[in-house]
């Protein structure tokens, strides 16, 4: 094997055993190598400043971290790392907003190997991977424009007031959220306010119920 015609792919997850299974399935492609791997944001920031990948594979739960700050922070310190999201969540619920941060990919953790593998080699092709209906949507949202009738309540949020929803929705309470997020606590509840304001609901309670209906509906799929 030409090592210097292997793409090298560093691997972001919480769960060692999807890790695992991730380099292996990587490792049989000889065009492509797993140059490390890290379970939360702090240490894959370290692995990718030292292996220097092509592309790195990232989950958007890492614990305590988030996902999406770390596809930022990647971006803004190797702009040259192609990133594809490798997520249970939904991707239409998701994937735009992990776009927006600087991912050129997104596919759902329930795809097949194969798929996986297609992801990796367009990406590293300078191509934008998603799935056929997640490119109809953007099509649509792009001829519509955003204010689309049939358009998620929660598009409306930034994506920090999306962060401090879906945290909301976890069962993270505003003390947790602020040292999670690495911010004030008086700016959570700011980010509230916004958030009840958005989606129209009148009190902190009825937010608080939104952001756990929400978060059961999007784990049931």
């Amino acid at each position: 094997m030409d090592e210097r015609a292997s793409s090298k792919i560093f691997i972001v997850d919480d769960h060692p055993l999807v890790r695992e299974w991730l380099a292996m399935l990587i490792q049989k492609n000889p065009d492509l190598q797993v140059c490390g791997e890290a379970s939360d944001a702090e240490s894959a920031l370290a692995g990718i400043a030292e292996s220097l990948p092509d592309l790195a594979i990232v989950d958007l739960s890492l614990g305590r971290s988030s996902g999406t700050e770390l596809i930022r922070s990647i971006r803004a310190a190797h702009p040259g790392v192609k990133i594809i999201v490798l997520s249970m969540h939904e991707e239409r619920v998701y994937a735009e907003r992990t776009i927006r941060a600087g991912a050129s990919g997104f596919i759902m953790k329930r795809e097949s190997a194969g798929k996986i593998i297609e992801a990796i080699r367009a990406v590293l092709q300078d191509n934008m991977y998603v799935s056929s209906e997640l490119l109809a949507l953007f099509a649509k949202k792009f001829v519509n424009g955003p204010t689309q009738p049939d358009a998620l309540p929660i598009s409306q949020l930034s994506d920090r007031e999306f962060e401090v929803f879906k945290l909301l929705g976890q069962g993270y309470e505003i003390m947790e959220i602020a040292e999670t997020l690495s911010v004030n606590h008086k700016t959570i509840h700011t980010y509230c306010t916004r958030i009840r304001e958005k989606l129209k609901l009148e009190t902190s309670s009825e937010l608080l119920r939104e952001a756990l209906r929400w978060s059961e509906a999007i784990a049931l799929g």
